[in-house]
């Protein structure tokens, strides 16, 4: 059932003693972070055997007006949120994506309730209003602590409107939101760093890697006959820069997911498009792909997409940038936006016989779910800060 506020009730809230209670705000498009909730769900009940629920909004149900409300109001129905701690028995409130709908209000409600509030800041979210530091084509930290004028001056949402609201709801609620934060997550050493060098005022912080469900029992990548490119088709993920060092190593190129880039690319040599797809065919995608491309140009906070290559067996030429060096082996690395640099790096991996089961290897020491669920449970257990 979806109510006139986003939310998405699911059917089993209420129904059993919940310990761990899920809150996350859809975006307009879904991405990886909506993933990485999911894989978090998924590691809460399967490795740390403990019950969990999702109570969960989507942007793409809002309206604007509304939308609006909740980012400058510090959040809509904070009610609802109480209500369901008090229903499950939820003893820790696990946040990810607050904006537009839930907002500070929906941490105080839980803390009031009685819950621990964990927050996953999967993003830059707490200064930036687009969450990704990346704007007008490149890396951007113009903004900062809760000098957000920056992001209005550069219209970052889009349009002027938009981009009003949300830096005058992250400077008046950015320091709130995270007085309400018993503990915060973040998926890497890079993005606590980039976070502190915004001026976000971070509580005490802990880091997690984003968790994988399957890891592949052997690789396939040398079987492979392309390389795979799967991310969201926008500017800041450097399809651009894959196009042309694919074609520069001599290797066909894969594209899968949607985006604004498309249109620019379609119809290029040796570049085929899949379109989005989901879950199943991606992995056969991926059981094709002599090895996967991340040329990302902004600082990623993780990066899903490579690691779950990884896990796949399937090696990872990436962009020396961001949370990238953390996950994938320094070698594949090569300078955001060279193009050459990467085809000579698509070219080392394609002829090298070990690289898939490297992948392999990486990813599991790594990405390992039973560790990362032990350091989920040592973080549900802080001491709360109040």
């Amino acid at each position: 059932m979806i109510d006139a506020d986003g939310v998405i009730a699911p059917k089993s809230l209420g129904l059993a003693a919940s310990v761990i209670l899920f809150l996350h705000n859809r975006y307009r498009r879904s991405g990886g972070e909506e993933r990485a909730v999911e894989d978090l769900l998924w590691l809460v009940r399967e490795h740390l055997g403990e019950d969990a629920e999702l109570l969960e909004r989507d942007s793409a149900l809002l309206g604007r007006g509304r939308a609006a409300a909740g980012m400058l109001g510090g959040g809509l129905r904070p009610d609802e949120v109480a209500a369901a701690v008090r229903r499950t028995g939820a003893r820790i409130v696990h946040a990810h994506n607050l904006t537009p709908s839930f907002g500070w209000r929906s941490l105080a409600a839980a803390r009031e309730a009685g819950a621990l509030v964990v927050a996953h800041l999967h993003q830059y979210r707490l200064v930036c209003a687009v969450g990704i530091c990346f704007t007008d084509g490149r890396e951007c930290t113009r903004c900062h602590g809760r000098n957000t004028l920056p992001g209005v001056r550069h219209r970052c949402r889009g349009d002027a409107a938009e981009s009003l609201v949300y830096a005058a709801a992250l400077a008046l609620w950015q320091r709130r939101v995270a007085a309400l934060i018993d503990v915060a997550i973040v998926p890497s050493e890079f993005a606590r760093r980039r976070l502190l060098a915004l001026g976000a005022p971070l509580p005490t912080t802990h880091v997690l890697p984003h968790p994988v469900r399957r890891f592949a029992p052997r690789s396939q990548a040398q079987a492979g006959s392309y390389a795979l490119f799967s991310a969201r088709l926008e500017p800041e993920k450097g399809l651009e820069v894959a196009v042309a060092a694919c074609r520069v190593a001599g290797v066909p190129l894969l594209v899968a997911g949607a985006g604004s880039q498309r249109a620019r690319f379609e119809g290029a040599p040796d570049v085929r498009f899949a379109g989005f797809v989901g879950d199943g065919e991606l992995a056969a995608l991926r059981a094709g792909a002599k090895l996967a491309l991340m040329p990302s140009l902004t600082a990623e906070t993780f990066g899903l997409a490579a690691a779950e290559a990884m896990a796949a067996g399937v090696p990872v030429a990436g962009s020396d940038i961001g949370a990238l060096p953390e996950l994938i082996p320094a070698r594949w690395l090569s300078p955001p936006g060279d193009a050459p640099a990467l085809a000579a790096t698509i070219a080392a991996l394609a002829a090298d016989p070990d690289a898939g089961e490297d992948a392999l290897s990486t990813a599991h020491g790594l990405l390992d779910p039973d560790a990362l669920a032990a350091k989920l449970a040592s973080i549900y257990a802080s001491e709360p800060r109040r």
